[in-house]
């Protein structure tokens, strides 16, 4: 062979190397990544992790406010359709310390309609304060706080500007924010924040000063719609009525407040409107929990068991059944805690620690 011959061949050798290199790194324009990611593939951006589906370009829509309580376990897919529909079909961001990209197929190819769909992993009060972190949930058009441990997000991300986005996607921008689970603890006003672990019902009924009975107060979400009011999810599934009889109890003990809650089962979800009007989707129940004609706990106090009785009509209850769709569901007025459809009034109180209801 001639060294013309040879020449010619190494230069043909060489040129498909750089081609099998270009084509592996992506630099063929025919295989030119798309503005559209696969949510199994995490990218790391600088200290933060993040699973993006759908488009990468920020679009602006028309949105509308509201605030989804869901209960935990299976979520509800009338109520992210909700959120979805209140988007405007938006870009929707999943906030969480634990897990991964679960909620991005869901939301963008199994329920569909919005511009992307993108989880962040906010597992530090490092990543809380990144400004590309900030930017993209201030940039959301609905919001959905995963489930976990809320003290992993009372820990880092309050008193960081990952709440001040929060509260600026409720309260200027007005776009749909929800939670499940822990999500969902972390919504009201006044939330359980787990700091010192869970407790049960039985424990708050012996002593509502038990060392789990952790409450924070107008300090973290701040949603108007749950002014003095404070959530608890699993709720049917875990006994968690007495749990929440006795932390409104404190609640007026050390604060004097005039306080509500707002219970969900598994499988259910509270959908509030931003007139002040909740409906309940899924498949369980909700319950809101008043206290009753200004009522007061006649024994408050630690190391003793709670009687939050007045004649057993501490606190009344409005249980309301889910309903599998928006048009058939129960509702409930949150402006005057006093009117709804399709549910009962029950009374709920408690006597040297026992529930009664």
């Amino acid at each position: 062979m001639s060294n013309n011959h040879l020449r010619i061949l190494s230069l043909l050798l060489l040129l498909l190397s750089i081609s099998f290199y270009a084509c592996r790194k992506g630099g063929i324009s025919g295989n030119m990544p798309t503005e559209v990611s696969d949510s199994r593939t995490d990218v790391a951006k600088k200290d933060y992790t993040s699973y993006l589906i759908g488009s990468a370009t920020d679009v602006q829509t028309a949105t509308s406010g509201g605030i989804v309580l869901m209960g935990g376990s299976t979520d509800v897919d009338e109520a992210l359709r909700w959120m979805i529909q209140k988007s405007g079909g938006g870009d929707f961001v999943v906030i969480r310390v634990t897990g991964a990209d679960g909620y991005n197929p869901y939301i963008f190819s199994e329920l569909g309609g919005v511009n992307s769909c993108e989880t962040i992993m906010i597992t530090s009060r490092t990543i809380a304060q990144n400004s590309e972190v900030i930017n993209k949930i201030r940039n959301a058009e609905a919001l959905f706080i995963a489930g976990g441990d809320q003290a992993d997000y009372v820990n880092n991300w309050r008193d960081t500007p990952v709440e001040d986005a929060i509260n600026y996607l409720i309260n200027t921008k007005k776009v749909p924010v929800g939670g499940t689970s822990a999500g969902c603890a972390i919504l009201g006003k006044l939330y359980f924040s787990a700091l010192n672990g869970s407790v049960t019902s039985s424990e708050v009924l012996s002593d509502p000063y038990h060392q789990g009975v952790t409450i924070g107060k107008d300090d973290f979400v701040n949603s108007p719609l749950l002014t003095n009011t404070i959530t608890d999810q699993h709720f049917s599934q875990r006994n968690r009525q007495g749990r929440l009889l006795g932390f409104m109890a404190r609640i007026v003990k050390d604060w004097t407040l005039d306080i509500k809650g707002i219970g969900v089962d598994e499988k259910t979800a509270v959908l509030i409107d931003a007139d002040g009007i909740a409906k309940v989707v899924g498949l369980n129940k909700a319950f809101f929990f008043q206290r009753y004609n200004h009522s007061i706990p006649e024994v408050c106090v630690s190391k003793k068991p709670l009687t939050w009785d007045v004649g057993q009509q501490a606190v009344r209850v409005y249980e309301l059944q889910a309903s599998p769709t928006m048009k058939t569901a129960g509702s409930f007025n949150l402006n005057t805690w006093a009117t709804g459809t399709n549910g009962i009034w029950k009374f709920m109180s408690a006597n040297d620690g026992v529930l009664i209801y």
